[in-house]
């Protein structure tokens, strides 16, 4: 058994050790304050770890702001969490950083996904997919070769009765279509460039072009169907939607819990390209 002067040992050496870390805590730089609340290098360290991944090649202070948005953001539902009094989860850890984590996350569980009905939903297709116009599409295979002397003794073997879809394999330099015999599949107006999309959508089913040039080189399309293509179907895509109407929902609270706030963005680099952006005309 411990003695007592020994169990105070250990008591004033935990209580040391605290102090420290509150010290060392303190004396580390601040990246972005949230209404008087500071974020700093260390949040933006874990931040990085968390998210860095998917910032691609994102580099230097323009990915540390968006590292900060990340922080400012967890604050902001983390604060709106705790206005509603949201527990914190049992398996949270229990650290700042990933504290404020747990309180956004069941924020975004319990008010707002828990807010989006199948109503929103309707509305949201209705709005953004539903009116839409149904759109012509084409289907058409090609064989691209380097000169049109090529292309145009191609068209002439055509002409005799030769088979599209062999002499596509055959002498097509397009390898991502060669293969299945020039094949391109259905596609619509603005996939392809001006010139093929000219040609494509002026042929009859069954019809064959004139050799023509692109950057790519000279082609000769035959145009196998036409479809429109209509709007999907609610029940078709609802679960899908359901995910971007609370996604959509989300941004529309951050920014008001924003507009709300006060945000000071301390690093100097990262405050200097916030004022730089802001300073800028908006259209």
């Amino acid at each position: 058994m411990l003695k007592p002067i020994a169990l105070g040992l250990i008591a004033t050496l935990a209580l040391c050790a605290g102090v420290l870390t509150h010290e060392l805590a303190a004396q580390e730089p601040v990246a972005v304050r949230v209404n008087g609340k500071a974020l700093a290098e260390g949040d933006m360290k874990l931040a990085e770890a968390e998210i860095g991944p998917d910032l691609g090649s994102l580099a230097g202070t323009p990915r540390r702001r968006v590292l900060a948005e990340f922080l400012v953001e967890t604050q902001l539902f983390a604060d709106a969490a705790e206005a509603q009094k949201i527990p914190l989860p049992a398996d949270a850890q229990k650290t700042p950083y990933w504290t404020r984590r747990a309180m956004r996350d069941a924020y975004f569980e319990q008010v707002i996904a828990k807010s989006v009905g199948d109503g929103d939903i309707k509305s949201f297709y209705d709005e953004h997919i539903g009116k839409r116009k149904a759109e012509e599409e084409v289907r058409a295979r090609h064989i691209l070769v380097d000169t049109k002397e090529k292309a145009l003794e191609i068209l002439a073997k055509l002409k005799q009765g030769g088979d599209f879809n062999a002499l596509a394999k055959e002498n097509s330099q397009d390898p991502g279509s060669k293969d299945q015999g020039g094949d391109l599949g259905f596609f619509g107006r603005g996939q392809m460039v001006p010139q093929f999309e000219q040609a494509a959508f002026a042929l009859k089913e069954g019809e064959v072009s004139e050799p023509f040039e692109t950057q790519f080189g000279w082609h000769i399309i035959k145009l196998d169907g036409r479809r429109e293509r209509q709007a999907p179907p609610f029940e078709a895509i609802k679960d899908r939607l359901k995910v971007a109407v609370i996604h959509f929902k989300a941004q529309q609270i951050v920014m008001d819990l924003r507009s709300k706030s006060k945000i000071e963005y301390v690093d100097p680099e990262i405050k200097k390209l916030v004022d730089s952006e802001q300073a800028q005309p908006k259209n």
